[in-house]
């Protein structure tokens, strides 16, 4: 693995990690979730490892602030935690998702595929239902988020929200909540409430009906939908919960829905599996193309 460093059109420089080179000819690149990178997400460093392995490289793109790791006390278990991405600004995932997808081009890969996992897969949703470009060649959606439904079930969401809200008002917008959003993240008190307000990644309301699906219906190549069989953000239906995703793109039928056994929303424990059906959808799709 090297970390890489992927400028955008802003002129911000957002950190990747890499296995692999373009001599491997196919790159995946796998957006992160919310507060998540390679050094706490063992998702992405299990994926890197098995595909690289297996001659297909792997980019980890991380949000605008997912290397600046702090620490925290979680008291639940009585144990400092780590996690990155208390600032960032959803209302340029477009830019972040493409500014990966050109650093891939223009470093000469032939084949791109883009996955994504938890909100990293709205991001990527967001970007191929808006691109005129046609660098990638396939998608692999896993674990997308109905945010809608996410801030109904999530712990102190609302009060969340409301404190931030006092913060920027005092002009504290960058002044990190006492609380962790979500129950998991800290958050700066503008990221809370960009975060909330981000109706570009709300594409996936397959549970409230709260947001949009012209986005999924616009992607106009084929792909992978996949989910843990124990994700506790599908209302208790994670197979209909991406069926019913899939349902929105334009050719649902030509798309595959796996879920992955035992798996939670964050694969927990279940990192080589959830690694080991990735590298499965992209041979499955390589057999499907040189048929």
């Amino acid at each position: 693995m090297e970390i890489i460093r992927v400028n955008t059109p802003r002129g911000l420089e957002l950190k990747g990690a890499m296995w692999g080179d373009v001599s491997m000819d196919t790159v995946v690149i796998m957006m992160s979730g919310i507060c998540s990178n390679v050094f706490q997400n063992d998702l992405l460093t299990a994926t890197g490892d098995l595909l690289s392995r297996n001659n297909i490289a792997f980019i980890a793109g991380h949000a605008m602030d997912a290397f600046s790791c702090i620490a925290y006390s979680d008291f639940s278990i009585h144990k400092q935690r780590y996690t990155g991405v208390v600032f960032d600004d959803f209302s340029l995932v477009y830019e972040d998702v493409e500014s990966y997808v050109k650093y891939a081009k223009e470093s000469g890969f032939k084949h791109i595929i883009l996955a994504g996992h938890s909100l990293g897969s709205n991001k990527i949703i967001h970007y191929l239902g808006n691109t005129s470009d046609n660098y990638v060649d396939y998608f692999i959606v896993s674990a997308p988020v109905d945010l809608a439904y996410w801030f109904k079930v999530m712990p102190d969401t609302m009060k969340c929200i409301e404190l931030a809200q006092k913060y920027v008002e005092e002009g504290r917008g960058h002044d990190i909540l006492p609380y962790l959003f979500g129950g998991f993240s800290p958050m700066s008190a503008e990221t809370v409430l960009g975060f909330y307000n981000a109706y570009n990644l709300k594409n996936c309301p397959a549970i409230s009906g709260e947001g949009e699906t012209a986005t999924l219906s616009n992607i106009k190549i084929n792909g992978s939908f996949v989910i843990g069989a124990k994700d506790s953000l599908t209302d208790n239906n994670p197979e209909g919960f991406m069926q019913k995703i899939n349902s929105y793109c334009k050719h649902p039928e030509e798309n595959q829905v796996i879920v992955v056994p035992g798996a939670s929303h964050i694969f927990y424990g279940k990192h080589e599996e959830y690694a080991k059906t990735i590298l499965d959808c992209i041979e499955n799709h390589r057999s499907y193309v040189t048929v």
